[in-house]
């Protein structure tokens, strides 16, 4: 129904002031007729056209009444229906890659920093040198001697000698010797990680003769037979005119 229908509407209800008087006279008027003496047709009797108006009448106030107590009453409110919206969706945060380089990689061991690799296997000759470990004949079960043979075909002006002794089990050091002069080296003798290291070190500006030369290391161990597997020899030295080299390997058992 439009605004102006209502509005005309409500107007109308207001202004309409029903005759209460007149209404009940024109129904007493439709009553005076004879009595009814059948029950068909009653109307025709009973004023039709009486009944009819004040049928007519009373369904215009039914009418009337219902669309002033709609206007009265106004627009129903409106039920607002609210749609819960989305929670917001969680990103997943991209893994961080690992690294290219770590400790470890061909990376983290090359450039100016790296160390040569080590020794895989005995190289007891090369260059000028030739050498040769072995335990000595005069060893004991409780007393052991290891004697490295060096021989040299041209003059060291460097020369360093390490004798590495495997602690294992009781291993002391008793003292050293070597078949060069005494005053010639300086002479270091210290455990390092479980290893007793024997050490010569040609002095500055001295010079070592074409020739063969021995060194040796001796040392307390544990009673019993002891096992030789663990030690080891290195050799670093330089001729005047040529560069660096060194030999290394292993002591051979007493027969």
């Amino acid at each position: 129904m439009s605004e102006e229908i209502k509005r005309q509407l409500r107007e109308s209800a207001q202004a309409y002031r029903p005759d209460r008087a007149r209404m009940l006279a024109r129904a007493e008027r439709g009553l005076d007729g004879p009595a009814v003496r059948h029950r068909t047709r009653p109307f025709k009797r009973s004023g039709p056209r009486t009944v009819l108006a004040g049928l007519a009448t009373a369904g215009l106030l039914a009418t009337g009444g219902f669309a002033v107590a709609d206007i009265v009453r106004g627009p129903s409110p409106t039920t607002t229906v609210t749609t819960p919206t989305d929670s917001p969706s969680t990103t997943a945060r991209p893994t961080p890659s690992p690294s290219d380089s770590s400790p470890g990689s061909p990376s983290a061991t090359t450039g100016g920093g790296s160390r040569p690799a080590q020794p895989t296997g005995p190289r007891p000759e090369a260059g000028p040198l030739w050498s040769v470990g072995s335990v000595d004949a005069h060893s004991t079960v409780y007393w052991s001697q290891s004697d490295l043979v060096l021989r040299t075909t041209q003059p060291l002006t460097t020369l360093t000698l390490e004798l590495r002794i495997a602690q294992t089990g009781g291993v002391q050091s008793t003292g050293s010797w070597r078949t060069l002069p005494v005053d010639d080296f300086t002479v270091t003798v210290r455990e390092v990680g479980g290893t007793l290291v024997y050490r010569w070190v040609l002095k500055p500006g001295l010079t070592v003769p074409a020739g063969q030369y021995e060194f040796a290391a001796q040392f307390n161990h544990a009673t019993g037979v002891r096992d030789t597997a663990g030690d080891r020899y290195r050799v670093d030295a330089r001729t005047a005119a040529g560069p660096p080299v060194a030999v290394w390997g292993g002591f051979v058992p007493a027969g």
